[in-house]
């Protein structure tokens, strides 16, 4: 299976073990499971838009061959007013921000002018779904591949270094870099702009992020939160099924954190064995058979890579 696919499926599982237990206050409640209903009543195994919406992103790269935000903004449109690409049949989760960019791009105005770009539409809406574009081959255009699919939703600085950093961690773990290496060095790659760029300072916790106590982790919808809360669960875990079930009983943005933290154990980690994705939960995802086709049908990396 291919670290692409790896990738995509770590999301979607840490999106559905999220999904039943989302705005659960921490240390209310324990996940050590994949269960259902809860928060939202679904099944187990549902999916959230995290999914959709990254998902969405891969069948657009995979039918036409490379990234379009137009072809991708489409899908999300499609997502929205016609349930496509959502587990069930039915839209059940969508945030604020998105859902007015995409109701932007409805009425016409042009897919890169739709995201938000003020201070407060900093949510993690657009982080959540970056990965497939993350995990393409780094080029010299990689980045503004990376900053046209963000601001489909979101546009403002802070949310635009967020997933360029997430980007660079990703890069790291597809070359076959150890995780705390592969997080160290993405993260280093930026410590200018971290020293110099007064905007930026409040990713500064990035760079002891692993060594953090629990209780000052923070698990919201704030995209530095959730991308704090997602690395922290994977330096200081050893599997992927540790790493999305502690991101899980964070509390608050579950589905979103083990989401984020899911894409990236599940590259690391792979599918299967003692430490990878466990197989029991993937045949409780809804559409899994569909996930793995578009996954397939994204030909960016060479064989030695999947």
């Amino acid at each position: 299976m291919s670290k692409f696919y790896n990738g995509i499926m770590g999301l979607v599982v840490g999106d559905a073990l999220g999904v039943p237990v989302e705005f659960r206050k921490r240390d209310t409640y324990e996940v050590k499971d994949m269960i259902g209903f809860g928060t939202y009543n679904q099944k187990p195994g549902t999916w959230s838009d995290d999914s959709s919406l990254t998902l969405a992103t891969v069948e657009s790269m995979g039918r036409i061959g490379k990234v379009e935000p137009m072809d991708i903004m489409k899908n999300f449109l499609d997502w929205l007013e016609d349930d496509w690409f959502t587990p069930c049949g039915e839209v059940f989760d969508v945030g604020g921000t998105t859902r007015r960019a995409i109701i932007r791009f409805s009425k016409g105005t042009d897919p890169l002018d739709c995201g938000s770009k003020s201070r407060m539409d900093n949510g993690n809406g657009a982080l959540m779904r970056i990965l497939p574009v993350a995990m393409l081959p780094d080029n010299s255009d990689k980045q503004t591949q990376i900053l046209n699919v963000a601001h489909l939703t979101h546009a403002h600085f802070i949310s635009d270094f967020a997933c360029i950093i997430y980007t660079a961690i990703v890069e790291n773990l597809m070359k076959g870099n150890l995780n705390d290496v592969a997080v160290l060095t993405g993260i280093q790659h930026y410590k200018e702009q971290l020293d110099n760029v007064s905007m930026l300072s409040e990713f500064k916790r990035l760079e002891q992020i692993e060594w953090l106590e629990r209780n000052f982790v923070k698990s919201s919808g704030y995209v530095v939160d959730t991308l704090e809360a997602a690395l922290w669960c994977f330096l200081n875990t050893k599997t992927y099924r540790d790493c999305v079930l502690t991101a899980v009983n964070l509390g608050e943005d579950t589905d979103t954190v083990a989401a984020v933290a899911g894409g990236l154990a599940g590259i690391y980690y792979g599918v299967g064995g003692e430490t990878g994705i466990p197989e029991s939960w993937i045949k409780q995802i809804a559409r899994k058979d569909w996930i793995r086709k578009i996954c397939d049908a994204v030909q960016f990396w060479d064989d030695s890579s999947r």
